[in-house]
């Protein structure tokens, strides 16, 4: 349908730096946006629902279609002597998987030994994806009282495919179990085959327990069942868009399946904050319209003109928090590690997908609804749809009084955040993946039968002139329990594999020495890798690359803020509050999953680390969400002070505007993170504790307490710009 709309009045624009009016051409692009999308309706549920159809016809198989490994540093040493290994040693890379054989009552039965056996060389042969079946060799890979045993089953594919290969066989081999002989699949590719399971499990449930919580929140926030339904089902939109082209992406190149698991997550969070906005917006613009004399057709115009005025102000904001969000994100993507990028790739999606919903989809259905987004109201909900008298109170009395509670705020924040500088993180333990899981029954077996080591045995491949030189230096080395014999490639490449067995467990601290004395001592040619070399480059890579994504996504997001609110004062210090309330969460991370303080509540055992690929993710996603708020905040107080040219006033209405959307976000993000802390594996309850504290303390900490005060002391200064500055920033207004 389309229905004639006039313009919106030109109106006046304060100059900051002049004191002098500037009058407005008229509605701003977004302001189009909304009128077309109000008034295409059809066309815009049309393309959303052939959108939805479209891809969510390849979402169904999301999660059996996403890559499983891709946790490796790309161009790295450790990688170089997989991709050796694989080629010229018959798959007898960290990638093969390790069948543990073994016997509680004895010496395992060469008959059933043989049995397994037999059943193993069937399966390889079966699927393209293996290589030969490596025996057990006594010695080597058979305990000393004959108990346990360990075969291989060589890698002829990606580690992508080693994990796929596994989720499709593992049933099949510890199925073999027979004659008092439990067959164990185990190793690196089993360990992902099983985590993933785990993961996806938890992060299933956490979704379907937070659904339900997100619900009522919103139904308590917005006092009306349609309104609060319609953020979930803009998400739920987004979702499925998401889910199918990252099936599709993935056709091209390899995306984590844990992109899907943090996009869901990320998405239910940021969908609903940019409804909250939004609708609240619109309910509060359409009320200003008296709509309650208009015949139908002036009610519809009454609608168009509110979803207007909705995108050419909280459609800004929205808008400046995706990109700060997708920005934050991207640095990301500098990190040469397959499954961090596209764990970043999958939210980005997720994000540009909600996004874009929130932007014509919400409006054109803000539009067809009109009064109706306020059916089903709640009792306390009539005529509270502008500024909320609670937080009109809180914001005059931070007027009054910033001094103290800004203090008493910053105070808790460095207080939470002193922790951080002595935050450990390493790649996660065998105890992340769940007790009864086979990859762990295997892995401890073979660590309790023939040492700690040998789950994560180094690999050293060399020249076989320098096989010799290569076996002394590793046998020399103190952290080296033994040293294997040096076995020729199976083709005339001219290398050697040499195995050699720490003294520790993979994820002991001491590996790390053990690994970079081993390698500046070995001979030129010769190179040093093993799940535990990869692990260790991959955690040195995260290391590295940390402060300059960090960097990055501080520099952007300052930039995005100056551009936007055309305010280098309040740009940075809303950025450095921001960077505080993440050093916070940080330092309580640090309390709980480095320390175990409340380990025994949440139910896991601390590992004295946080997961490696924590800081580099977690912060983009903690300072992005933090914007978010920020850029809420922000914009409300800018859209005021354009239109008072009062700092005071803009204070305080920025609080009553937007106070209680904040609040009610917050709120739910902290639900939708909370849930997860829930889950029994150790990295969804990480990412949920460490996210949901972040949220808590940024939403009551950060926005409601510290940064309007600041916005209070700093008066004019705040939005304060020089003329050079203001000449070459773009015009960008949030009146409207």
């Amino acid at each position: 349908m389309s229905i004639d709309v006039p313009p919106a009045p030109a109106g006046d624009t304060p100059d900051e730096q002049s004191g002098t009016t500037a009058t407005t051409t008229g509605p701003g692009p977004l302001a189009r946006l909304g009128t077309w999308a109000a008034t295409h309706r059809r066309w815009v549920f049309g393309i959303w629902a052939i959108l939805v159809i479209g891809l969510g016809a390849a979402a169904p198989s999301v999660f059996s279609s996403l890559a499983g490994a891709g946790w490796q540093a790309n161009g790295s040493e450790s990688v170089h002597v997989r991709e050796l290994a694989q080629e010229h040693f018959g798959g007898n890379s960290s990638a093969a998987i390790q069948v543990v054989l073994h016997s509680e009552s004895g010496p395992l039965n060469q008959t059933g030994e043989s049995q397994i056996l037999a059943g193993l060389d069937r399966i390889a042969h079966a699927d393209d994806r293996f290589a030969a079946v490596i025996p057990p060799q006594p010695g080597m890979t058979v305990s000393p009282d004959g108990r346990t045993a360990i075969a291989i089953i060589g890698a002829n594919a990606n580690t992508d495919e080693m994990v796929k290969a596994v989720d499709d066989h593992k049933k099949e081999i510890t199925a073999l179990s027979r004659d008092g002989i439990d067959v164990y699949p185990t190793g690196s590719s089993a360990l992902w085959s099983d985590f993933n399971k785990a993961n996806h499990d938890a992060m299933m449930k956490a979704e379907m327990f937070s659904w339900p919580l997100t619900l009522a929140i919103m139904i308590v926030a917005f006092g009306s069942i349609v309104a609060a339904g319609l953020p979930l089902l803009l998400t739920l939109a987004g979702l499925v868009a998401s889910a199918g082209a990252l099936v599709l992406l993935n056709m091209i190149t390899p995306i984590s399946v844990w992109a899907m698991n943090f996009a869901m997550m990320f998405a239910l969070a940021l969908g609903i904050d940019y409804a909250l906005f939004m609708v609240a917006r619109f309910r509060a613009a359409y009320a200003l319209q008296e709509p309650d004399g208009l015949d139908d057709a002036g009610k519809r115009r009454a609608a168009v003109r509110a979803t207007s005025e909705t995108m050419d102000t909280a459609g800004k904001a929205i808008l400046l928090s995706g990109l700060t969000v997708l920005v934050s994100l991207s640095a990301v993507l500098m990190v040469p590690a397959p499954s961090v990028r596209t764990m970043a790739v999958g939210i980005m999606l997720a994000v540009v997908f909600v996004l874009a919903a929130s932007l014509t989809l919400l409006p054109a259905t803000l539009a067809a609804l009109g009064g109706k987004v306020n059916a089903g109201s709640l009792p306390w909900s009539k005529g509270h749809h502008g500024a909320s008298p609670l937080f009109t109170k809180w914001g005059h009395f931070l007027h009054r009084h910033p001094w103290g509670p800004a203090v008493i705020a910053i105070g808790i924040l460095v207080a939470l955040a002193a922790p951080v500088f002595g935050l450990k993180v390493a790649m996660p333990s065998i105890a992340v993946v769940p007790q009864d899981a086979p990859v762990r029954q295997g892995y401890e077996i073979i660590a309790q039968e023939m040492g700690p080591g040998v789950p994560g045995m180094l690999t050293v491949i060399a020249p076989a002139g320098e096989a010799a030189q290569a076996s002394s230096v590793a046998a020399k080395n103190p952290g080296i329990a033994m040293v294997m014999p040096a076995a020729p490639a199976a083709d005339d490449s001219g290398l050697v594999m040499i195995q050699a067995v720490p003294k520790a467990d993979p994820s002991d601290p001491s590996m790390r020495g053990t690994l970079h004395s081993l390698r500046r001592a070995m001979p030129d040619g010769a190179i040093v890798g093993g799940p535990s070399a990869e692990n260790l480059d991959l955690q040195d890579a995260l290391n590295t690359w940390f402060p300059r994504v960090a960097g990055t996504i501080l520099a952007l997001g300052f930039l995005l803020l100056l551009v936007a609110l055309r305010a280098p004062v309040i740009a940075l210090l809303g950025t450095v509050v921001s960077l505080l309330s993440t050093a916070a969460a940080f330092g309580v991370a640090k309390l709980i999953f480095g320390d175990g303080i409340g380990a025994s509540l949440l139910g896991f055992q601390p590992q004295g680390f946080l997961n490696g690929w924590g800081p580099v993710f977690f912060f983009a996603m903690i300072f992005a969400i933090a914007m978010d708020y920020t850029v809420f905040l922000l914009a409300t107080a800018k859209e005021h002070y354009e239109h008072h040219d009062d700092p005071h006033q803009a204070q305080v209405d920025a609080m009553a505007y937007s106070g209680r959307i904040i609040f009610a976000a917050a709120a739910v993000m902290v639900a939708v993170f909370f849930s997860f802390a829930l889950a029994d594996p150790l990295p969804p309850k990480e990412m949920g504790i460490i996210l949901g504290v972040a949220v808590l303390l940024d939403a009551l900490l950060i926005r409601l307490i510290l940064l309007p005060a600041i916005l209070r002391i700093s008066g004019h200064g705040a939005w304060w710009s020089p003329r050079w500055l203001d000449r070459l920033l773009p015009k960008i207004s949030f009146k409207h």
